[in-house]
């Protein structure tokens, strides 16, 4: 007799850090195939704050990943992120409607714990 796979109930890792380097270890643990994207991403905002002169580019950076990695971290979240953005583009436009305003919950949830 076969079992279908429960997922855990709590947070897979611990949060990280809003540190470059913690935040990146732990991306490597919860999604190891955005290294590249987040690194890409590093590399442009210090070029900005650079530019700007100014340290906003890099916070944003740290709370974007930060966010990012709370919701893959957190199999709850991360499944109802994933499940509102397969029907972002739904042909019922509530269905669409919907799946936007349930995706930014949690975006708003994510970015609200690691703001804490």
């Amino acid at each position: 007799m076969t079992t279908a796979a429960v997922p855990p109930a709590g947070p897979l890792i611990p949060r990280p850090a809003n540190t470059p380097d913690a935040l990146r270890q732990a991306l490597a643990i919860v999604a190891p195939d955005r290294l590249d994207e987040m690194a890409a991403s590093k590399d442009e905002a210090f070029a900005q704050a650079v530019e700007q002169q100014s340290l906003t580019p890099v916070r944003a950076w740290v709370l974007t990943w930060a966010r990012d990695i709370e919701i893959a971290r957190r199999p709850d979240l991360a499944t109802r992120y994933h499940h509102a953005n397969s029907h972002l583009e739904d042909e019922d436009p509530d269905t669409a409607r919907k799946a936007l305003e349930e995706l930014t919950a949690v975006l708003d949830e994510a970015l609200a714990e690691v703001r804490q």
